[in-house]
């Protein structure tokens, strides 16, 4: 899946690799792989930020309350649903969040991970979220808006003693534990996103790897036997493609919930 995409890679840094190069000296750092600069994660992440916001664009001005379209409704079944799968519902049920206050952020990135799991559906595109950096840099945000969230609410020496729990003689125990576990959920947020999608794109070409082989080796013989093993191979990819979409989805609500928990435990008013 990672080699797909790499046409897209080398025409962005043949015209804007120079670019890169000169800022990254700008800023001392020395790119790993001079000749790609613009790692095809970076690539794919803008992809998805310009699909994105070419969606939004072409969409705004199609919204309606009267009588929504189809793209509309979709739009709106993201954000709340009848079976409660929604950013919002998400949001109401475990951070309380009646007024849709945290809807922007968190659903924010919760579009950007749904669309870059699904990316590498396409052919000729690849997941930015297989690739570390990735949901390392969606979890760093989520990490850095719930603890933010956390402050604005208690205040900073409030939110600190929220560390300590209710027990005054356990805090010393607790304040350590409280903040490793906290701290935790950063790496996490990280694995659980990668690992999913890195094993659905690496199951796909597997899979389809060794099926291929087959089929090659059959039309070396004859091209019946070839086109008969052939036959499900090419059956394999739509199979795959809708676990992946799944994967994919399932992936984007688990990154919209559990930022929903941290959310509302860094805003209790009792713990």
């Amino acid at each position: 899946m990672q080699e797909q995409a790499k046409w897209l890679t080398l025409f962005v840094n043949r015209y804007l690799g120079s670019v890169a190069i000169a800022l990254l000296h700008a800023l001392h750092i020395r790119p790993s792989h001079p000749d790609l600069p613009i790692p095809e994660h970076v690539v794919m992440s803008l992809v998805v930020f310009m699909i994105a916001a070419l969606g939004t664009l072409w969409l705004r001005p199609r919204l309606s309350v009267d009588n929504p379209g189809g793209a509309q409704q979709m739009a709106e079944l993201l954000i709340t649903n009848p079976v409660g799968f929604g950013i919002r519902d998400v949001l109401v049920e475990n951070a309380h969040d009646k007024k849709g206050k945290y809807v922007a952020m968190v659903g924010s990135v919760a579009v950007f991970i749904l669309l870059s799991n699904i990316l590498s559906v396409f052919p000729a595109f690849s997941a930015p979220t297989s690739a570390v950096p990735v949901p390392l840099g969606c979890a760093i945000v989520t990490f850095l808006y719930f603890n933010w969230q956390g402050i604005r609410h208690h205040g900073p020496g409030g939110y600190l003693k929220h560390f300590a729990g209710p027990v005054w003689w356990l805090a010393p125990l607790m304040f350590p534990v409280e903040i490793i576990s906290t701290s935790a959920r950063l790496l996490s947020l990280t694995v659980r996103l990668w690992a999913n999608i890195f094993a659905s794109d690496l199951l796909y070409v597997i899979f389809l790897g060794l099926l291929v082989g087959p089929a090659t080796w059959g039309w070396s013989k004859t091209p019946v036997l070839g086109v008969a093993l052939g036959i499900f191979p090419a059956l394999i990819p739509i199979a795959f493609i809708g676990l992946h979409i799944f994967v994919a989805i399932i992936q984007t609500y688990v990154f919209a919930l559990l930022p929903a928990i941290y959310i509302g435990i860094a805003t209790a008013d009792e713990h």
